[in-house]
C-alpha cells in the first residue's frame, strides 16, 4: 500500500495541473472574497443584507459569509483534481500499467482516495486563504472588522478546509464511475454551477409557494448544501436556505465520497482495461 501512495502521490505532483488549478483558485477566490466583501459590508452599513435571522447581517456573518465562499462556490477546483486523477489514468492509458503494478484495484482506488484527500487539504488553505486576503481588508475598511481573532470564524475556516479536502475525494469517486474525461468535466460544471444552485433555490421556492416544508428539506441534503453545513455558514442563507446541523452535513457529504467510490469500484474497475 506504501509503495501505491507513493506512485499516486508522484501521478499528482509530477504534472503541472495541480498547481495550475491552485494557482487559478487562489486568485479567483481572492477575487470572490473581495467581490463578497465589499458587497456584504456595504449591505450591513445599509442595513439591506439579510442574516441567518432575516435582518441586517451583523459584522460576524459578513466575515462569514466572505471568508468561507470557497466552501460555496470554490469547490469546483478540487472536484475537477479530484476526477482528473481517475479519468486522466483512462485518457493517456496508464490505467494498464497501473494495474499491473498493483493489480488488487480496491488498493488502487483508495491510494487515489488517501491521496487526494491530501491533495484537497492544500486546496482547502489555498483556497480559504485566498477569500480571506481578498476579502479582509474590504472588511476592515468598510465593515464592522477583521473578526479574525474570533473562535466561531476560526472554527469556520478550519471546517472550509476540510470540506474542501473532502470534495477532492468525491471527485476521484465521481470519476471513477465516469471514467471519460471530459463526460466527467461537463458533469461537474454543470452540476455545480447550474444544477444544484438552481435546485436549492427552486426547491426552497417551490416549498414555500405549495406550502411543503419537505421541500426545502431535500436541498439540505444536496453536496453543495452539506458542505456548506459542514463549514457553518451559508452564500445562500440570505435566500432562506436551512443548513444541516455540522455532524450531519459531515456525514452527508462523506456519504457521497463513499458512495460515489463504491459504485465505481464495482462498476468501471471491475471491467477489463485495455
Amino acid at each position: 500500500m506504501i509503495a501505491t501512495l507513493r506512485s499516486e502521490w508522484r501521478k499528482v505532483v509530477s504534472t503541472r495541473m495541480w498547481w495550475i488549478l491552485a494557482l487559478v483558485m487562489f486568485g479567483y477566490m481572492a477575487f470572490l472574497g473581495a467581490v463578497i466583501g465589499f458587497s456584504v459590508s456595504q449591505a450591513s452599513g445599509s442595513g439591506g443584507g439579510a442574516g441567518m435571522d432575516g435582518g441586517a447581517l451583523s459584522g460576524l456573518e459578513a466575515a462569514q459569509s466572505t471568508y468561507t465562499i470557497g466552501a460555496s462556490l470554490g469547490y469546483v477546483f478540487p472536484l475537477i483534481v479530484g476526477a482528473l486523477a481517475m479519468t486522466g489514468e483512462f485518457r493517456h492509458q496508464t490505467i494498464t500499467p497501473s494495474f499491473l503494478f498493483q493489480p488488487r484495484r480496491g488498493v488502487v482506488l483508495g491510494a487515489k482516495l488517501l491521496v487526494n484527500l491530501g491533495i484537497g487539504v492544500i486546496y482547502g488553505v489555498v483556497g480559504t486563504l485566498g477569500a480571506v486576503l481578498g476579502g479582509a481588508p474590504l472588511l476592515a475598511t468598510l465593515g464592522d472588522g477583521l473578526y479574525l481573532g474570533n473562535g466561531e470564524v476560526l472554527g469556520n475556516l478550519f471546517f472550509s478546509v476540510i470540506a474542501l479536502a473532502i470534495w477532492a475525494v468525491i471527485g476521484v469517486g465521481l470519476g471513477t464511475m465516469l471514467p471519460n474525461q471530459v463526460a466527467a468535466i461537463v458533469v461537474i460544471l454543470a452540476f455545480t454551477q447550474f444544477v444544484e444552485p438552481i435546485l436549492r433555490i427552486g426547491l426552497i421556492a417551490g416549498g414555500d409557494a405549495a406550502d411543503v416544508p419537505a421541500l426545502g428539506d431535500v436541498a439540505m441534503f444536496l453536496p453543495g448544501a452539506a458542505a456548506e453545513a459542514l463549514v457553518g455558514s451559508s452564500f445562500y442563507a440570505a435566500s432562506g436556505i436551512g443548513l444541516l446541523d455540522r455532524w450531519e452535513g459531515a456525514l452527508v457529504l462523506v456519504a457521497y465520497a463513499v458512495v460515489f467510490a463504491v459504485v465505481g469500484r464495482f462498476t468501471t474497475l471491475k471491467r477489463d482495461v485495455t
